[in-house]
């Protein structure tokens, strides 16, 4: 009879309810790269948003007496060929690196999105003309497509930005294209539709928020390599337009001067690598804490 009792005990106790947000934390800062890779990204929006007071000198003022100068007390990464201080423009080269990073993936990511998920659901001819669109944009390589529609377009952020944006949209389409595929096939889909629920129901209230997760990865890695994007246009000349302050500018003014100032192209290249280095560290880690193959148990 005490077995009895000991084994109706032990098969009533239910396990302890594991706290996902508990999991993700875990999972995500359980390396000492993401920490560092997290702390960039902080230090680089504060940057973006104080950039006025952080500035020591207006970017944009020029001072023909003092060009070239070295990094000295006054000018800690000295001046540009024009006299503009370095710092004050690698400060507000922040701002130009997260508004076309953060634009650019909005709009593809919405647009892609939404075409993939139109794709994916009434397939037929919808299906063909969307991917079709997609079989087309993708053979381009995204920096070279980007490129040209820069070209075309001409320079300038809003450009850039509509450039980078299009070209970007066809891996957007394919993936969410894929996951709404698999995800139809569930039965909590049949049942909905058994229910009667209508197309736009289904789409952004079952199989949207079901398949978000690989978006928001793939958000993360494309923001850095976005802003990658944009400084080699705009060290091609097709980007941001003088006197923005952008840093693929800012590598493109200074390589000719790389033996007597290398310091002008060191600088906003060092800082591009360090921002494209934290978004694929974050974004790596927000894959693994996603995704619950990779994450484990807590």
């Amino acid at each position: 009879m005490a077995a009895d009792v000991t084994t109706n005990a032990s098969f009533s106790e239910s396990p302890a309810k594991v706290s996902e947000w508990r999991r993700f934390v875990r999972v995500f800062f359980q390396r000492r790269i993401v920490i560092f890779g997290f702390v960039v990204l902080i230090i680089l929006v504060l940057t973006a948003i104080f950039a006025n007071q952080l500035a020591p000198y207006d970017p944009y003022k020029q001072n023909l007496k003092i060009i070239l100068q070295p990094p000295s007390g006054q000018h800690l990464l000295g001046t540009d060929p024009i006299g503009r201080d370095t710092l004050s423009r690698l400060i507000f080269g922040t701002r130009t690196a997260l508004l076309v990073g953060f634009v650019s993936v909005s709009i593809a990511s919405v647009l892609g999105v939404t075409l993939g998920i139109l794709a994916g659901y009434f397939r037929g001819i919808t299906n063909v003309l969307i991917m079709r669109f997609t079989d087309i944009l993708m053979p381009f390589p995204m920096i070279v497509l980007a490129l040209l529609l820069a070209a075309v377009l001409g320079g300038g952020i809003q450009n850039v930005i509509i450039a980078l944006g299009i070209a970007t949209i066809p891996g957007y389409i394919r993936i969410m294209c894929g996951m709404t595929l698999s995800i139809k096939e569930n039965d909590y889909i049949l049942a909905a539709r058994s229910m009667g629920a209508s197309h736009v129901r289904m789409m952004w209230r079952h199989i949207l928020p079901n398949a978000i997760a690989p978006i928001i990865v793939v958000v993360t890695l494309q923001l850095g390599f976005l802003i990658l994007a944009e400084a080699g246009l705009s060290f091609l000349g097709v980007g941001i337009r003088p006197p923005g302050a952008a840093w693929g500018a800012m590598v493109n003014e200074g390589y000719r001067y790389l033996v007597r100032q290398p310091i002008l192209s060191v600088a906003p290249g060092a800082a591009i690598m360090l921002v494209v280095f934290a978004f694929n560290i974050v974004g790596d880690a927000l894959r693994d804490a996603l995704d619950p193959r990779l994450r484990g148990t807590l």
